[in-house]
């Protein structure tokens, strides 16, 4: 068998890796800073923050002036008879028809000034819009440091994606070796031809591992381009002298604390559940009477003539009119509909409590599970890095046990099997320790653009991906 045939197959792989868009170089900053540009899930933020900072001065219009203004113009015509009590001697009084005509412009104008003196749900609906705001304002920053999270995640799964092939293509060639080695040992009949399909086995199993690596690379790098916009052919990553540091304080009940008082999320949803409260105070407002004080100026002209019985006469009229209204509004009954409002209020604030609650144990959890990622992530660093030292060890004793005899090809391959997971778990676990250090701080709410650039100071080594 002639492994160069294999050869052809792994370079048209090499097409999973392909992207129209231009790509470069940049570290993790950089792409962080592209997210931030690009992202369409932090410019939805942003655009859902502005719209709802206009609930406040919408709420606030209600309780200043209103102040209107109309204008009309009319032209009528009128022609007919009616019938009227008449004596014309030497008759008797008689009803007779008499014709009447009449033809005029009519314009009118006022003006209306309408102040609200009380009412109930205009001033909690101002108060609700304080809140709504607030709210967007943290949705908003919990937006931004989910972008850091969701930034970091995918810039390291891209590395790991590369990790990845990188461990595979050296399995996929050290193994193409080792099965030219066994076909000519096989030839000269120093082993049997189980150990050549051994290899050969072993050797195709390294060609779909390629392939497949070569696949979640290309897909990790869609997913980096879909955040940013951007594709990249050079990252940076850590390098062998990454820094581990436990968090600080180093204490996970301080760190729960911190994120029932500061996490974003949480913060969120108690102020959903002060919103839905305010809901009942509002709909409460359709049993409460309401006053406004209105203000109307006018004036009617109307210009034209009439004729009655034959006699024409001018019908002309000129009428300002002035009023100062003091309007009461008591509701009575509407049908239950206002006390069906309440009832729909309170069980909406039920429900935002009880998200509340879910939400509060959300975070404890995620708080303890980030910093004990952290911290067991720094043991699994280095017992990982200890493991690819021994594996590696472990991989050349076998190889010379294979040499002399004393090792068979299935004990070569196994060696080499755990030498691959070794060197891909260790690769894996440095990025989850990052990224666990930035999910520690984010369910604590205090990650902050500047913990990228602590992050990217320890990217001290460039990778290409293609």
């Amino acid at each position: 068998m002639n492994i160069r045939s294999h050869v052809p197959t792994i370079a048209l792989l090499a097409c999973l890796m392909g992207t129209a868009s231009v790509a470069q170089a940049a570290d993790l900053a950089e792409v962080y800073q592209r997210a931030l540009q690009n992202d369409p899930l932090i410019r939805e933020a942003e655009a859902t923050r502005l719209a709802t900072g206009e609930s406040k001065p919408q709420a606030r219009s209600v309780l200043l002036p209103q102040l209107s203004a109309g204008a009309d113009y009319e032209w009528a015509k009128a022609d007919g008879s009616s019938r009227q009590l008449i004596t014309v001697p030497p008759n008797p009084p008689d009803y007779l028809p008499v014709p009447f005509e009449s033809d005029g412009d009519t314009t009118s104008w006022n003006v209306t000034l309408r102040q609200s003196v009380f009412q109930w749900e205009n001033w909690v609906a101002l108060k609700r819009a304080d809140r709504e705001v607030a709210q967007a304002e943290i949705d908003y920053q919990a937006a931004q440091q989910d972008l850091i999270l969701r930034t970091a995640e995918r810039y390291f799964n891209v590395l790991a994606a590369k990790d990845t092939l990188s461990a595979a293509e050296a399995t996929y060639e050290a193994l193409g070796r080792q099965l030219e080695q066994a076909e000519k040992r096989f030839e000269v009949g120093l082993i049997a031809i189980t150990d050549v399909q051994d290899s050969k086995a072993a050797y195709d199993s390294a060609t779909a591992a390629v392939i497949q690596a070569k696949r979640n690379l290309a897909t990790q790098q869609e997913f980096l381009r879909e955040l940013t916009g951007e594709a990249f052919d050079v990252l940076s990553r850590p390098g062998e002298n990454l820094p581990l540091s436990p968090p600080d304080p180093a204490d996970e009940e301080q760190w729960v604390d911190l994120a029932m008082d500061q996490n974003l999320r949480l913060g969120s949803s108690r102020l959903a559940a002060e919103i839905t409260r305010d809901d009942i105070s509002f709909q409460r407002g359709g049993h409460y009477p309401s006053l406004d004080l209105v203000l109307r100026r006018g004036n009617r002209t109307t210009d034209g003539t009439a004729s009655f019985a034959g006699q024409e006469s001018p019908d002309d009229s000129d009428v300002d009119d002035t009023s100062v209204t003091l309007q009461f509004t008591l509701p009575i009954y509407s049908g239950g509909a206002t006390s069906s409002r309440v009832r729909q209020a309170e069980y909406r604030h039920r429900a935002a409590r009880e998200r509340l609650e879910r939400t509060a144990r959300e975070t404890e959890r995620e708080t303890r599970d980030a910093y004990l990622g952290v911290m067991s992530e720094m043991s699994r660093v280095k017992a990982l890095q200890q493991a690819v030292e021994s594996a590696r060890v472990a991989l050349q004793a076998t190889e010379a046990g294979y040499e002399v005899g004393t090792r068979t090809t299935v004990d070569v391959l196994d060696a080499r099997r755990r030498l691959f997971e070794a060197e891909t778990n260790y690769a894996r676990s440095r990025y989850d320790y990052l990224i666990n250090v930035l999910r520690l701080k984010l369910a604590a709410g205090v990650l902050e653009p500047t913990e990228v650039a602590s992050v990217n100071a320890t990217l001290n080594e460039e990778v290409t991906l293609r």
